[in-house]
């Protein structure tokens, strides 16, 4: 696996409507990964558009307010 780059966690930017953490890439897209991804011990996000990938550096401590605030959050589904 090849890591374009590593990025902090506080670089990055957190969506709580849908729970990812999102970096810019240099295709135009943005590189993704999930609170809960994290929270599982992943440390890599990928670009949905190319085939780059980044390390997200972050220590547990860091995700303890985010998920107490968003994970536990019931999220509204329509039909």
């Amino acid at each position: 696996m090849s890591i374009y780059d590593q990025v902090e966690i506080e670089d990055m930017l957190f969506d709580a409507d849908l729970q990812i953490y999102t970096y810019p890439c240099p295709c135009g897209d943005k590189f993704q990964i999930s609170l809960l991804d994290l929270l599982d011990g992943s440390d890599v996000a990928v670009c949905p558009s190319c085939s780059l990938m980044i390390q997200v550096i972050f220590e547990p401590e860091d995700l303890e307010s985010v998920a107490t605030e968003s994970v536990l959050q019931p999220v509204a589904v329509s039909a």
